[in-house]
């Protein structure tokens, strides 16, 4: 099966179930439905940081801060977050990734989805699927910082790190 015909859950603005429909006829029609955002740290505090392959759906090419992706019709967030972790990182037998807020993103129209962010301590030396990653490193955030004005950021992900950065702010 394709990433494309993977089933989604569709939601409404308050996060509901409203149908399903695959993948690429969600994206092609801009139906809001569910992801992951979690942010992998190595035991130095580093941050995953990742460029996605040219072939990807959404995004291609981009670099990202976070792991994660779609959650499947019938998944939940906290099973979502713990596979794409996995699947993303190329590792089995992480941790299961703390849940910390939830956000609706906007991308304009057709362009939104509830993102679940979480945080994971990934100690296991990690093997990305070449499918969806081109280039990988663990980076200091004062790097990912300095390249947050030079790289070109998914815009999704840049939305969840702003409000990773406000949420840890306010505690």
């Amino acid at each position: 099966m394709s990433a494309a015909d993977e089933i989604l859950d569709i939601v409404d603005e308050q996060d509901r179930v409203v149908g399903q429909s695959p993948r690429g006829e969600a994206y092609a029609k801009g139906l809001r439905h569910r992801c992951v955002f979690i942010e992998a740290r190595d035991a130095a505090g580093r941050l995953f940081v990742h460029r996605r392959t040219p072939t990807k759906l959404v995004f291609p090419s981009l670099y990202d801060m976070f792991v994660g992706g779609v959650v499947g019709a019938g998944e939940t967030y906290d099973e979502a977050a713990l596979r794409e972790a996995e699947e993303e990182l190329g590792v089995t037998g992480l941790p299961r990734p703390e849940y910390l807020f939830k956000f609706l993103y906007d991308g304009g129209p057709g362009r939104t989805w509830w993102s679940a962010v979480y945080q994971v301590r990934c100690d296991l030396p990690v093997r990305p699927q070449v499918e969806e990653v081109a280039w990988h490193a663990f980076l200091p955030e004062e790097e990912v910082e300095r390249r947050l004005g030079e790289w070109e950021w998914v815009p999704d992900g840049l939305a969840a790190y702003e409000r990773l950065r406000a949420y840890r702010s306010a505690r």
